[in-house]
């Protein structure tokens, strides 16, 4: 540990320095609170002994001002001239504790423990906030490169603006990227707002995007916003954009290049503010060589690219993915919570799993309705549907 005693008496210093020296202690001395601040603004120490009555500055004013500067290391004010309401204006101060004069060398090594203690649980915890703050929540679970590549990718790209096309098989978490963009974003608090280009006949996908006035069509009885608008402020994520009419993507490429868009039936421009990110399972290159996508509209969209890996490529991940949505499951369906023994961990890696994480859960579910309170290799051979 690394200690700085500051005090006016050298009797003091070097009776305290012998005690922590012989204790492993690396020990630098101050004459005063004016040479401590110094020094404690200088390097960081692991501890600091502060004597309350010294000329230039007193050790309460050298807590105030460590205080300000948010000095972190423990301070134990000490004192021969002490009283009760000097220790505890002391600690309210924020002082780690307080210790009288004569030094008892019992109190002395009971205090340098406690110290040690207390900086642990402050080095363990700056960890967890750095681990958390750089896969803080993040809902996609896996340790192999791949998924870490992805999290670190997601680390840098969601506190800026940059559209972000993701790519991957169907079910393979795209969308699970695409919130964790969105919530790890300055735009954390505003709609995330999805789109499934898929899903919607092409025919409405220009209203379901743009909005419309009312009368545009024969069902448009009043105005309607679009999703555009309703992203405001936040996150619009278009899935599997792969699949939207030339017609409208020609649209989107406007609402991208100038923030305006128009709804069906209008000749208004509104502007619009949102993020967009985009999904797709296709190969957009191969789109645009045949001529269903729009290579403009590409290069717009996919200033990032972030691959999501099939779970036949991260099979190590499935036991972690596994304990996972058992417990979810479990959970949801109100049963005691059941578990895979090690061997059906390792059935449930040699399956083919075309399906993704998608089909993994289903699995999972089947498995934790159908079978006992430990699922066996002979369980997940039953009730699942494909081997490699």
């Amino acid at each position: 540990m690394n200690v700085l005693i500051i005090d006016d008496e050298r009797a003091i210093r070097r009776a305290l320095k012998e005690i922590l020296e012989f204790e492993e202690c690396v020990v630098q001395e101050a004459e005063d609170g004016k040479q401590g601040l110094a020094l404690s603004q200088q390097k960081d120490f692991d501890l600091i002994f502060c004597d309350i009555k010294m000329p230039a500055m007193d050790g309460l004013e050298f807590l105030a001002k460590a205080m300000q500067l948010n000095i972190e290391s423990p301070i134990i004010m000490i004192s021969g001239h002490g009283t009760i309401d000097t220790a505890v204006q002391a600690i309210k101060d924020g002082a780690f504790d307080f210790i009288e004069k004569p030094l008892d060398l019992n109190r002395i090594l009971v205090t340098l423990r406690n110290a040690k203690d207390r900086n642990s649980l402050v080095a363990e915890t700056k960890t967890l906030k750095k681990t958390v703050k750089k896969f803080k929540g993040s809902a996609i679970i896996g340790e192999t490169p791949e998924i870490y590549a992805i999290k670190e990718m997601i680390e840098k790209v969601a506190p800026s603006d940059a559209r972000v096309m993701i790519t991957g098989g169907n079910g393979s978490g795209k969308e699970l990227v695409a919130r964790s963009l969105h919530d790890f974003s300055g735009r954390k608090k505003m709609p995330f707002v999805e789109v499934n280009c898929a899903a919607i006949p092409s025919e409405l996908i220009e209203s379901e995007l743009f909005g419309h006035e009312k009368g545009a069509f024969t069902s448009a009885v009043k105005d309607k916003k679009g999703k555009f608008q309703l992203a405001s402020g936040g996150t619009l994520f278009l899935d599997e954009i792969g699949d939207m009419s030339l017609s409208a993507q020609a649209k989107v490429l406007r609402a991208l290049q100038e923030n305006v868009i128009q709804r069906v039936g209008s000749e208004k421009d509104i502007k619009v503010d949102c993020r967009v990110l985009a999904a797709t399972n296709k190969d957009l290159r191969k789109e645009i060589e045949e001529g269903r996508f729009r290579e403009d509209l590409f290069h717009r969209l996919a200033v990032i690219i972030i691959h999501v890996p099939s779970l036949n490529d991260r099979s190590d991940d499935i036991p972690l993915l596994a304990n996972h949505f058992i417990k979810m499951v479990c959970a949801d369906q109100g049963i005691p919570l059941k578990s895979f023994d090690e061997k059906a961990l390792i059935a449930l890696k040699s399956i083919d799993w075309t399906g993704n994480i998608r089909e993994l859960r289903n699995i999972i579910e089947r498995l934790v309705i159908l079978c006992g309170p430990v699922i066996s290799a002979e369980d997940v051979k039953m009730y699942s549907n494909s081997k490699r």
